[in-house]
């Protein structure tokens, strides 16, 4: 292990720089007043200290960590190396923790940045979801794809990656439609790859990789579909994909649908049933009503009279009043019934 640079401590020691920054949180109510980072690069890579000290750069511009005082430990393990670098928090001149938000999304960032400058191999972790095959998507995987913009650097980090693990024309081929690639015969470019939205890559241009090399592994182009026919025949599996989840959509909707169907169906019953119900009593009602009505106009000798004296006349008034209104009630009765919430 090696104390690489103590810088912004008044001590010059790994224990002491610590205890300087521990000292400083005390002014402060800061818990976490240390921000370590650890950087380790590819086993099979051999990385020149400059290499960490532009890293550690970068990390503090993203982070705004400037000018904070840091420990820069290098730590050799096995023959590899790897360092360490811890950063002070507190910010003396303000007496407050400097914001770290999104940390490890910044840190992911710009992992994925040296690994693509330095032309290492991507870790799994690093590699975008933009790059898988989107021909194996679900439907939710469908539509997230076709809202991503391709990086050109993941493009060729991923090209060669296939590259580097293929011996054959077999395995090329197959570790390119991992990515959404398919080999093809280019018209002047000799071997090309071919993505899902038809975009034509040349490989001796994004593989960095002479011709002759490429035909000593692949073989001959001319045996390769061209790339008219295979865009044809993504396009196709795209349709035939493209279908499949509109028949999965139809058929989630069909199942979702049904419930609602049979409760609109049983409402629908019973809504009919109670205007029924309700026509059924108003017209007895009403038949019970009219008989009582035409009940108080007698008939015979005191029937006449009545129209001599003027009360058939006056009854007949009050009867026409009361169906009028008997009406209007049994008419605001269904309407009610009609307006009532389901």
């Amino acid at each position: 292990m090696e104390l690489h640079e103590v810088s912004g401590f008044l001590s010059d020691t790994l224990d002491g720089a610590l205890q300087e920054a521990r000292a400083q949180s005390m002014g402060t109510r800061c818990d976490q007043y240390l921000f370590s980072v650890s950087l380790n690069p590819p086993e099979t890579e051999k990385v020149d200290i400059s290499v960490f000290e532009q890293a550690i750069s970068r990390i503090e511009e993203r982070m705004h960590l400037q000018d904070q005082p840091r420990v820069i430990v290098f730590h050799e393990k096995e023959g590899r190396r790897h360092a360490h670098c811890v950063w002070s928090r507190i910010d003396t001149k303000e007496m407050k923790a400097v914001n770290l938000p999104f940390y490890k999304n910044r840190l992911m960032e710009i992992s994925r940045e040296i690994h693509l400058e330095q032309g290492w191999k991507l870790p799994a972790g690093l590699i975008e979801r933009g790059q898988s095959n989107p021909l194996n998507f679900t439907r939710a995987q469908w539509e997230h794809a076709k809202r991503l913009d391709g990086d050109p650097r993941l493009i060729k980090a991923a090209l060669k990656e296939c590259w580097v693990v293929s011996d054959s024309q077999k395995a090329f081929e197959s570790a390119l439609e991992q990515r959404g690639y398919t080999l093809a015969k280019g018209d002047r470019r000799g071997f090309v790859a071919v993505d899902w939205r038809g975009e034509v890559y040349s490989l001796s241009k994004w593989l960095d990789v002479k011709t002759k090399a490429l035909k000593e592994r692949l073989g001959d182009p001319a045996q390769l579909p061209t790339v008219t026919d295979t865009i044809a025949k993504t396009d196709k599996r795209l349709m035939e994909r493209m279908r499949s989840f509109t028949a999965e959509i139809r058929q989630n909707s069909r199942v979702r649908l049904e419930p609602l169907l049979e409760q609109k169906s049983r409402m629908k019953t019973r809504r009919r049933d109670e205007r029924q119900t309700l026509a059924d009593t108003q017209k007895q009602r009403w038949q019970q009503e009219s008989a009582d009505r035409q009940a108080r106009l007698n008939k015979g000798i005191r029937g006449l009279w009545d129209r001599l004296i003027g009360q058939h006349s006056r009854t007949k008034n009050q009867n026409e009043r009361e169906a009028w209104q008997a009406l209007l009630r049994d008419r605001q009765q269904r309407e009610s019934l009609v307006k009532r919430p389901a």
